[in-house]
């Protein structure tokens, strides 16, 4: 079966790769900062913003934001190049990355808050540092200083916190809820439906549920809306609900 292509619906997204068999893909101080520095060069290049990061040693966490359909452009570019430089440096041959990298989709405020804690507190949780702003290699210690780097003037936590040191340190010191991310994790990556391919037209989405009697009804109109092939995103969207709420019908049917 060939590969499918990947949606890439304007939006923010958390993104993760590692290293070929778990190995390490960050060996030294340098390789992080050439790491940091193609993000910086790509994120720009491509119009992308840059909310938060984690760079751990056999894998990495991006919190970004796209207003193009150029995620897998982008993520091309950063993943090999960076293999490039890596490999040439260690004197090594190969694939560096896992594979293609992991994406997922943020469908809501709730996922984007859990997410920006759940990435800066990477380190902490690896029992690397007991400080999260202590650690170099995250977008943490940045939010920290007085003076934010260019890369990341335009993030989520510098827009809306500004200068609030104690509150930026306070909200990502907050205690995350694991259930609660693994079940945002899998309702956003259903965005990546097996047949997005398909261009289906959202004015007949529309027109599918238009005069909905009940709840009864609209959700078994849902049930075969996917069926059909339409994406619970796109389902969500035209009725304007969350992308959570779409999926807890088609788990209900299938219990």
């Amino acid at each position: 079966m060939p590969r499918l292509p990947r949606i890439e619906i304007p939006g923010y997204y958390h993104i993760i790769n590692r290293g070929v068999e778990q190995r390490v893909v960050f060996e030294e101080a340098e390789d992080y900062e050439y790491f940091k520095e193609l993000l910086c060069l790509y994120t720009k290049s491509f119009g992308i913003t840059l909310h938060n990061y984690c760079l751990m040693s056999n894998h990495y966490h991006l919190l970004i934001e796209i207003k193009k359909e150029n995620l897998s452009k982008f993520m091309r570019q950063l993943s090999m190049n960076y293999a490039i430089y890596f490999n040439k440096k260690h004197k090594r041959s190969g694939h560096l990355w896992q594979g293609r990298f992991k994406s997922w989709y943020v469908v809501n405020e709730a996922y984007l808050y859990t997410l920006m804690i759940y990435i800066e507190q990477n380190p902490l949780k690896a029992k690397i540092v007991k400080d999260i702003a202590e650690y170099p290699y995250s977008s943490c210690h940045y939010f920290l200083e007085d003076n934010i780097p260019t890369f990341l003037k335009d993030s989520w936590i510098v827009q809306n916190y500004k200068d609030d040191k104690d509150a930026i340190k306070a909200f990502l010191n907050s205690i995350v809820d694991t259930a609660q991310l693994q079940e945002l994790k899998t309702a956003s990556s259903l965005v990546d439906a097996p047949n997005i391919d398909i261009k289906l037209k959202e004015k007949d989405l529309i027109k599918m549920f238009d005069g909905i009697g009940d709840i009864k009804e609209r959700n078994m109109k849902i049930l075969k809306a996917i069926e059909k092939g339409y994406s619970q995103h796109g389902i969500a969207k035209v009725l304007g609900i969350s992308q959570p709420a779409v999926h807890g019908v088609l788990k209900r049917r299938s219990k």
